[in-house]
């Protein structure tokens, strides 16, 4: 008969991620996953982790034997800006590991919403993060990249861990206009469930927009209004976190590679070597689509916005127009204060 692992083994294994929180029965859910494993995932989802049995753990036991907590960063985003490429190229052996879309954080956003309490929420995110920040090697940050929906709780977690730098990274008004109208009606339906999420987290009123005209908005006017929302949520985190934020948009990430590895690394505090971000350029990760794994030919990115563009250029220039006039309006910079690079 095999005997069942100690809790002192499990939360020393990095192998077993925190997965899930179950708030009804205040346990954690692990699965076992190695780092192998999930540089091949694009996101830490069960989608792509399978329907394995997780462990379960009772909160207070994984909190009590897990390791002290390591150095975290973080990689926040609002989508479709190459967040997972770049999440991707900062799992390094021996240097950081690279966390994509952790369930864990979701887990949270929606107890938050179902009425779960502020501080009950808060102290299980503190203690997720530290089981989350349990690296392969020690020494080794963890990079943490969330997904979007996570971005309300920013504050807190920034909070939480004072030594912490985080990055807003996001793509172009009109490059992720175009993206979401390159991916047809799925592309309309996550938006417009994006702005329901923002809605409810009291993100819109910045916009001037009233109420009464949301129904009136076309598909891409709720993506723009999506964007923009996020925009001021990152360029006021910006001024009130300072140097521990920088920002970067997703085309000077594409064209310049190299000294956007370069300076994060700097900016998480540690460096890298030149040869090693050479590597990790013309290695697996830059060379394969980082959320199909499909092959990425030089240039793929670039061709593939310029169809989004050339397929609805009317609409797409209608709406950056009026957007860019919300944003006026509202006093919302469509690019970003502290760029990572100049």
């Amino acid at each position: 008969m095999t005997q069942s692992p100690s809790f002192q083994t499990v939360m020393h294994d990095p192998q077993w991620l925190a997965h899930r929180y179950d708030p009804g029965h205040d346990a954690f859910h692990l699965r076992h996953v190695s780092r192998a494993r999930r540089a091949a995932m694009p996101f830490l989802t069960d989608e792509y982790l399978g329907s394995d049995k997780p462990l379960i753990l009772r909160r207070v036991d994984a909190v009590e034997h897990a390791p002290a907590a390591s150095p975290i960063h973080f990689i926040f985003h609002s989508a479709y800006c190459c967040s997972t490429l770049l999440a991707a190229a900062f799992d390094i052996p021996g240097t950081s590991m690279g966390l994509k879309e952790p369930v864990l954080l979701n887990d949270l956003v929606g107890w938050r919403h179902r009425g779960g309490g502020g501080a009950q929420v808060a102290r299980v995110m503190d203690e997720g993060l530290r089981l989350l920040a349990r690296p392969f090697s020690a020494g080794e940050a963890t990079i943490v990249k969330p997904s979007n929906i996570v971005n309300p709780l920013i504050p807190a977690i920034m909070a939480m861990r004072p030594d912490a730098r985080a990055l807003f990274l996001y793509a172009p008004l009109e490059a992720y206009l175009a993206s979401i109208a390159r991916k047809g009606m799925w592309g309309r339906l996550w938006v417009r469930d994006l702005f329901g999420k923002l809605l409810r987290e009291g993100m819109l009123g910045a916009l001037g927009i009233a109420p009464e005209a949301f129904l009136g908005l076309t598909d891409l006017q709720v993506a723009a209004a999506g964007w923009l929302a996020q925009q001021q949520q990152f360029q006021s985190l910006a001024d009130t976190l300072k140097q521990r934020v920088a920002t970067l948009d997703s085309e000077t990430f594409v064209d310049r590679p190299y000294d956007t590895l370069d300076a994060l690394g700097q900016f998480f505090e540690f460096e890298l070597d030149p040869s090693a971000i050479t590597a990790i350029i013309n290695g697996p990760v830059f060379g394969r689509d980082a959320k199909n794994g499909d092959a990425f030919a030089p240039g793929k990115r670039a061709a593939d916005a310029r169809s989004g563009v050339a397929l609805h250029a009317e609409e797409l220039e209608k709406v950056v127009v009026w957007a860019r006039h919300v944003a006026d309006s509202a006093g919302i910079c469509v690019a970003l204060p502290q760029p990572l690079i100049r």
